[in-house]
């Protein structure tokens, strides 16, 4: 999954300000450009074993098939385009606050865990504090917007590549949910007319696109100093960091219907739900960014799955 968090950082005055990590070091384009290309190889290898249309259903048989970088690629790219385009919209938008941001460092997934995209996403680093509601809501907004805008082409076409399958009612199937998008383009543009026992097999760039959404809703949680934390705490300020704890009840009851939830609200509340106060709480946003930040919300209520994996008997 691809995560944005952000630290506490002291400013020279001694008030928190949030700033983006991973640890400080140097910032290397040897290094990102490695761990881009570890990251893709990853990807493909992953796209290709569980989301590529290969013939054999055995693990091992796909491995062996010449086939399987390139169906891996169909998924690779379009993933590694999303998280790409994530990542240079908070990048673009700390450059235009004239704020000091690394590369993107691409994080590989270790193993090929099962149903896993091969990658862990990717995260940014804003070397300087961020000092105004208005800056953290430029930074925060625009990743998960441009990620948004980057999946769009490749859920439409994958989608439009995608076909049919007959599924035996005593087949034990992994199921995916489908967000609000998701079944707009699926079945109201392509497979509007599905009959009982039939389900979508989505082409490898469909499921790219899938998981977009999937990174998208997750860093859109109104959490901590995650983008969604940093979009709700620029537009609400104080009354955000007071809702914290409440809608992280929330999503601790949405687990009864995917117990990962439960995870999630475990780490944040460890972590505490509540965003850092940036320096300036109390000079208002403008209208445009306001407009911004629904826009951001309205991309997470487009992105949000309550159940995104479940296994039917």
């Amino acid at each position: 999954m691809s995560s944005n968090p952000i630290q506490q950082h002291p400013d020279p005055g001694g008030a928190p300000a949030g700033v983006f990590v991973p640890p400080a070091g140097p910032g290397r384009l040897w290094l990102h450009l490695a761990l881009f290309l570890l990251t893709v190889a990853s990807s493909t290898f992953c796209g290709g074993l569980y989301y590529g249309w290969l013939p054999s259903p055995d693990p091992l048989e796909r491995i062996r098939d010449p086939r399987l970088v390139l169906e891996g690629l169909k998924f690779a790219l379009p993933l590694m385009t999303i998280l790409l385009a994530h990542e240079m919209g908070h990048y673009a938008a700390a450059r235009r606050h004239g704020l000091r941001a690394t590369l993107p460092y691409f994080l590989p997934m270790p193993l090929p865990l099962p149903f896993g995209p091969g990658t862990l996403g990717a995260i940014i680093r804003v070397k300087q504090p961020i000092r105004t509601r208005r800056q953290l809501l430029d930074i925060g907004a625009w990743g998960p917007i441009a990620g948004f805008l980057a999946l769009l082409p490749f859920l439409v076409a994958g989608t439009a590549l995608s076909g049919l399958q007959e599924v035996a009612p005593e087949t034990q199937t992994v199921y995916f949910g489908e967000p609000i998008l998701f079944r707009l383009v699926a079945r109201g543009l392509f497979f509007t007319d599905l009959a009982p026992g039939q389900d979508i097999m989505l082409h490898p760039t469909a499921w790219a696109a899938w998981f977009g959404l999937f990174v998208t809703s997750l860093n859109m949680l109104p959490f901590f100093q995650l983008d969604g934390g940093h979009v709700a705490y620029a537009l609400f300020g104080r009354r955000h960091r007071a809702a914290a704890w409440p809608l992280l009840g929330v999503l601790a009851a949405i687990g009864l219907l995917w117990p990962g939830w439960w995870v999630w609200a475990l780490v944040f509340a460890l972590l505490g739900p509540r965003h850092p106060p940036v320096l300036d709480e109390d000079t208002p946003l403008d209208r445009p960014r306001r407009w911004v930040g629904w826009c951001a919300l309205l991309i997470l209520a487009l992105s949000f799955s309550p159940q995104p994996i479940w296994i039917s008997p």
